[in-house]
């Protein structure tokens, strides 16, 4: 596997509040706009072999040519996020960096081999599947994994025009939206 095949789409940061972050994130960088996604509905979340609910929220925007997220984790318990931070500990930061990939499942066996097991699959109510790889061991923070496909590339490419025009617009630095 080859690095170059597999560019860094999007850098993922775990903290408290979302939106709090990307305002923060704004002021620092001029990331953005952001769209935030609360309580993202989930069919399946598989943590570590174990079935579990996972309630998450993210806020995701346009960093120059990379999307960044910023997700919190709304329920208590074990997840990917607390892996790397565990729950209460009052840590936060970089949890995660996204790579797009032909097939979740060949990509997760190709990580699996090169000793970094999968520590999420789970599957959104509408079919997409995203995996958490745990690469924290080698990189310091786990590896997304997805495919390309429409309704992933039409989102990112939503939130690229925004960056692009939306400021330009008079839109709003945050702007909620629903995931179904």
């Amino acid at each position: 596997m080859s690095a170059t095949a597999r560019p860094i789409r999007q850098v993922a940061y775990f903290c408290a509040d979302v939106r709090e972050a990307a305002r923060a994130h704004h002021a620092a960088f001029g990331s953005g706009p952001y769209f935030v996604a609360d309580n993202i509905p989930l069919a399946r979340a598989v943590h570590r072999g174990t079935e579990r609910v996972l309630d998450h929220t993210s806020a995701y925007g346009q960093w120059g040519d990379v999307m960044i997220e910023f997700v919190a984790q709304n329920n208590p318990g074990p997840s990917p996020f607390h892996d790397l931070f565990p729950e209460g500990s009052g840590r936060f930061g970089l949890h995660h960096v996204a790579v797009f990939v032909d097939d979740v499942e060949t990509a997760l066996a190709e990580f699996a081999a090169m000793g970094a097991p999968c520590a999420l699959r789970a599957q959104m109510n509408d079919g997409f599947v995203f995996a958490f790889a745990d690469t924290s061991a080698t990189l310091g923070h786990m590896t997304e994994l997805y495919a390309p496909v429409p309704v992933l590339t039409d989102f990112y490419a939503m939130v690229a025009d925004a960056a692009r025009n939306g400021f330009a617009t008079g839109q709003d630095l945050i702007t909620t939206i629903a995931m179904t």
